[in-house]
């Protein structure tokens, strides 16, 4: 079953490339409209929009869900119900394809809200405690953007249509609209996780590896972007942009710091999620909507490699997933190496591999702009940061000791799961630049001086260094050097947006709630009814069973007193 899936999402994705390069060269889009029910005046419409974005798009998600879940076939090999998984998995895709393809707000939002509330299926998907608090937190998170979506389209019912496509460039200034930008914002940074809806993100670690390769790639965190992309000719010049690019870039920093105190596998790719997801919407709120599609695109193909290999690595390690037990995995798995330190290093943006292309075309167009010293240095150290905790992990796994089991028990990696990666290791390499060359033309007459030019590669160096010093030697004692030892706590918790976006929020709801139990549910409204009823009947049951099994001659004469008291009272 998983491979006739593979083969069907993979056919389409090679449709979908054609179709794309066909669009490109005729410039063309495509509006359909389709008619599902006419009664009397009122008709239901779906409407379809087919450009080379939602083309290209579209074959993106549709060769990582192909790789995915041929790579599943292997991964949950030992699962009863690996059906049921693929189905929520091809859910999943199809959740995003709709929102992909969708120019109006209400298909938008149902894709939208199927990415929510399937994600929430799938984070919870092994049952325990953890996994299910993961899934409320996701499932809640995402709800405020559903609500901002919904509140759109109340907003979007001043207008003639919800196909927002009508309205870009002539209601610009209309203040509905501004509305409209505003919530779209909030929207869209609740599905990217941006800062303050971040803890989101590595929380949903407690899904199945495949699922994580899936929804950090090119599904769920990126739904939000490429929405933004969508409308970005709207949100040009708001106010609620500049916010956004402040936001998004102390997420970036955020995330980068966070990675580097965590031991946790997936959360540091996770968090490097997070980070690059910063960098695509502080790029995109700097008005360049085609480079954070660049990005976005670029990212997707090697996030998904490094969460495969991350997957094979855990299953090889008995389902442990603490950097500090691993080391030396470079000579018992070398291809899964291979793939990680290939996907690592596009990730840092080395020369010629996928990510170099976009991240510096990036750098070059920011370093270029006129924005001021925090967003500058944020910008550069976020980098620096990126590449800190790549090295950092690339030590722990590949160069130290190992450091689990006396007996060297790893062998060479399943051939299935081999082949997926592999897929995605041949797209890692040429994404980048194929993309570069013959979509995304951007003017590279790139004017700088020599050290801002070199700028990228000195916070680069200086992040390879301090990686290699954590590393070596104990992050303790390097903190301490550091004086960020009293921080750690702070720097590790993200800001300690986990514990401020749960048990902050809910704490004296949850104590109200618990005064109310104890005094009204406890208290007032036990006494009054059913325990309380229930303590006069056995207090009277008691006496009149005292009565019963006493003499015969008391229980008559209480008889013929209580007879005498009433023929008293009737008189």
């Amino acid at each position: 079953m998983c491979f006739m899936i593979f083969f069907f999402f993979f056919f389409f994705s090679l449709i979908m490339y054609m179709f794309m390069m066909y669009f490109i060269m005729e410039n063309m889009v495509i509006f359909l409209e389709w008619e599902i029910i006419n009664f009397n005046s009122m008709s239901i419409v779906m409407s379809i929009l087919l450009d080379w974005m939602s083309l290209l798009f579209l074959m993106f998600v549709m060769l990582i869900s192909s790789s995915v879940i041929y790579y599943s076939e292997s991964y949950m090999h030992s699962e009863l119900n690996l059906n049921r998984f693929i189905m929520l998995v091809m859910l999943f895709v199809f959740s995003m394809i709709l929102l992909i393809i969708s120019p109006n707000m209400i298909s938008i939002f149902l894709g939208w809200d199927g990415l929510g509330l399937v994600s929430y299926c799938l984070v919870i998907y092994y049952q325990n405690m953890k996994s299910y608090n993961a899934g409320m937190l996701t499932a809640l998170m995402n709800r405020v953007g559903d609500v901002m979506i919904l509140m759109i389209i109340a907003w979007m019912m001043n207008y003639g249509s919800w196909n927002y496509i009508f309205y870009m460039n002539f209601m610009k200034n209309d203040f509905e609209m501004m509305i409209v930008g505003g919530l779209l914002i909030v929207a869209a940074m609740t599905k990217s996780a941006q800062i303050p809806f971040s803890s989101w993100l590595p929380a949903a670690m407690a899904a199945p590896t495949p699922v994580s390769a899936l929804v950090h790639s090119s599904t769920l965190v990126t739904a939000g972007v490429y929405l933004l992309i969508r409308f970005n000719l709207l949100l040009m010049d708001m106010m609620f942009l500049k916010m956004l690019l402040v936001l998004s870039s102390l997420t970036m920093f955020m995330a980068g710091i966070s990675a580097n105190y965590e031991f946790d596998l997936k959360k540091i790719i996770a968090l490097s999620t997070l980070s690059q997801l910063g960098l695509m919407m502080s790029i995109l709120s700097m008005g360049l909507p085609d480079l954070a599609f660049f990005h976005l695109l670029t990212h997707a193909m090697f996030k998904a490699l490094l969460f495969m290999c991350a997957g094979v690595i855990i299953h090889m390690m008995n389902d442990i997933q603490d950097i500090r037990y691993m080391g030396g995995l470079v000579y018992y798995i070398p291809l899964t190496s291979l793939c990680l330190n290939i996907s690592n290093l596009a990730l840092c943006g080395m020369p010629f591999l996928a990510g170099f292309y976009s991240k510096d075309l990036i750098l070059d167009v920011f370093s270029m702009s006129n924005l001021n010293m925090f967003i500058f240095f944020l910008y550069y150290i976020s980098i620096g940061l990126t590449v800190f905790y790549t090295i950092r992990l690339l030590f722990y796994l590949m160069i130290n000791d190992f450091n689990l089991m006396v007996i060297y028990n790893l062998y060479e990696e399943d051939y299935i799961m081999l082949k997926s990666m592999f897929m995605l290791l041949f797209m890692s390499l040429v994404v980048g630049s194929s993309l570069s060359w013959l979509i995304f033309k951007y003017p590279y007459m790139i004017f700088l001086p020599y050290n801002m030019k070199m700028m990228v590669i000195y916070v680069s160096m200086m992040g390879f260094f301090m990686g290699y010093l954590v590393s070596e030697m104990k992050i303790y004692s390097v903190n301490k050097f550091l004086l960020t030892y009293n921080l750690s706590n702070f720097l590790c918790l993200m800001w300690f947006m986990p514990s401020l976006s749960t048990y902050g929020l809910n704490y004296y709801f949850l104590n109200l709630g618990q005064g109310i139990t104890k005094n009204i549910d406890m208290g007032w409204s036990e006494i009054y009814s059913g325990y309380g009823m229930y303590n006069i009947l056995k207090k009277y049951s008691i006496l009149y069973n005292f009565f019963q099994i006493n003499n015969f001659k008391v229980y008559l004469f209480s008889f013929i007193l209580w007879m005498l008291l009433m023929y008293f009272m009737l008189m």
